[in-house]
């Protein structure tokens, strides 16, 4: 379903069917305008999907905030139900620290997850700081995008550097870290 704009109302309407698909092991419904509703009733998904272990919701539309940090907190209980979850794209959705940290909260007991891409979602000094305690947790994550490329913009900044850091420290799988355009000195 990627890139076909459905926004909140198909998401509605798919999550009400694939309810009964338990087997579902991959969702992908990158750049299709789903935003804080469509991420509730996703959220209401999630609790029945126990196999997924990939899901995208990579926003890509200019000017869109996404799901935003009102929909980061409608999806996180869903999240926490997604134990087999190895991959989560949430890029370009503009859920800043608040929502960073609703994710981050419940991530922790996706302990398989190794691809977590928040690259372009407003994360700052905090929002690096809530991650910073979830790494200690994600013991397999192999790949973490923090890349920002907000203009005026400066991401996770030195301070969220250093509060990014001993988490990163626990994370021994991490192979991949993308920090680019992040104003960290």
């Amino acid at each position: 379903l990627s890139r076909n704009w459905i926004g909140d109302e198909g998401v509605g309407r798919i999550a009400a069917v694939l309810d009964e698909c338990t087997g579902l092991t991959h969702l992908d419904l990158g750049m299709t305008g789903v935003g804080p509703e469509g991420a509730g009733r996703l959220a209401t998904l999630l609790w029945e999907c126990k196999a997924l272990a990939h899901l995208n919701l990579r926003n890509g539309i200019v000017g869109y905030d996404g799901i935003g940090a009102e929909g980061a907190g409608r999806l996180a209980p869903g999240l926490r139900e997604c134990t087999a979850l190895t991959s989560l794209n949430l890029s370009r959705n503009w859920i800043g620290d608040e929502g960073v940290g609703r994710i981050a909260a419940v991530l922790d007991e996706c302990t398989g997850l190794t691809h977590l891409d928040l690259g372009m979602t407003g994360v700052g000094p905090e929002g690096a700081g809530r991650l910073a305690t979830l790494l200690w947790e994600c013991k397999a994550l192999a790949h973490l995008n923090l890349r920002n490329g907000i203009v005026g913009y400066d991401g996770i900044g030195a301070e969220g550097a250093g509060r990014l850091a001993p988490g990163l420290r626990e994370c021994t799988a991490l192979t991949s870290l993308n920090l680019s355009r992040n104003w960290i000195g």
